[in-house]
């Protein structure tokens, strides 16, 4: 299943991830809603910072160059005498 969907890996550690985040932020938050999303949005930006420094999380992202094509001037108004 993951050969036909190979973005479903990622996405369902990604979910795992945030998932054990949230629970941790509860914990810290004691029941306050604007704490409690504070606090996972810390935690989650602690771990995930730290992931990606150390390399055990790495991002591939491709930058495709695509070539604009050129502007060409408006035609001038032609007037009929």
């Amino acid at each position: 299943m993951l050969d036909k969907y190979p973005w479903l890996e990622p996405v369902l550690i990604g979910a795992v991830i945030v998932f054990i985040l949230d629970l941790i932020g509860n914990l810290i938050s004691f029941s306050n809603r604007v704490l409690n999303a504070l606090a996972t949005a810390i935690i989650f930006a602690i771990v995930f910072g730290g992931l990606l420094y150390t390399g055990i999380l790495t991002l591939d992202v491709k930058t495709v160059a695509t070539e604009t094509p050129a502007a060409t001037a408006p035609a001038a108004p032609t007037t009929a005498p």
